[in-house]
């Protein structure tokens, strides 16, 4: 039980800004982080809407979706959005495997990782807003959406890792940690807490199962896509398909609201 306590620290420091101490750290609890992996998305999912449901008692439904957004970024320290960025850059002006890991590990961002990051929060506050809006007498309800979009994004994140070898040959992604082996432990965990939020949900409508199949796909594009032109993932592939399933998440929400 201790060990398990500290491989959920060492989760909590490897994929978030939260300032955490472990006295006995031991670097191969590294590559068993992603068991606990969509146990961070439920943290951030509960603070972020306890964020939004504090501010909107002082603003409007938009600005508190924002700030809602941003607590979750300091929480994680763009982790996601810094791979979503990162691999629009890379895929967009790289035309072989070198080049595209080349661009991809420059810290600056580009115009392709600039553009699609404005896309991304834009389709985010805008979505966010309409199921705030939409599900305004049902707190319950939108607690678990914002549980169940960031723990099932990470779920789907993370599968990538388990059916993908490593790109880089070298030390320098920041997913290195986690490439090295994974274990049953490691692939029931990351389903068992992306999937439990999401059982709750099916209890108001099985409506919310046509998302499955989305983020299989998802994951299946993913797979073929980088694997064709880089051999494998990166951190920042991880990350971007993390935020494209919160998208996918957000906007299958929005559409169902039609027959919910």
């Amino acid at each position: 039980m201790k060990n398990e306590f500290r491989i959920f620290l060492t989760t909590l420091i490897f994929f978030t800004r939260i300032p955490i101490k472990i006295k006995n750290f031991q670097s191969s609890d590294l590559n068993k982080c992603t068991r606990y992996f969509p146990l961070v998305g439920i943290l951030v999912g509960s603070a972020s809407f306890l964020v939004l449901q504090i501010a909107l008692y002082l603003f409007p439904v938009e600005i508190s979706v924002i700030l809602s957004l941003i607590i979750g970024i300091l929480i994680t320290g763009s982790f996601h959005e810094d791979g979503f960025g990162d691999v629009f850059d890379g895929f967009g002006g790289g035309w072989n495997k070198t080049r595209i890991l080349e661009i991809m590990k420059d810290s600056r961002l580009g115009t392709y990782g600039t553009v699609a990051l404005l896309a991304l929060f834009l389709l985010k506050v805008y979505a966010l807003s309409f199921l705030v809006n939409f599900y305004a007498g049902n707190c319950y309800l939108l607690l678990l959406l914002f549980i169940v979009y960031h723990a099932l994004a990470r779920t789907t994140g993370i599968t990538l890792s388990f059916l993908l070898p490593y790109s880089r040959e070298d030390a320098s992604s920041k997913s290195k940690p986690l490439a090295q082996s994974f274990t049953w432990k490691e692939v029931l965990g990351a389903f068992a807490f992306g999937g439990i939020p999401f059982l709750l949900l099916l209890k108001f409508s099985l409506y919310y199962l046509i998302t499955l199949p989305i983020l299989a796909l998802l994951v299946l594009y993913s797979r073929y896509y980088f694997k064709r032109w880089i051999d494998g993932y990166t951190g920042d592939c991880l990350g971007a398909v993390e935020q494209f399933a919160e998208i996918i998440i957000l906007l299958t929400f929005v559409a169902l609201c039609r027959f919910i």
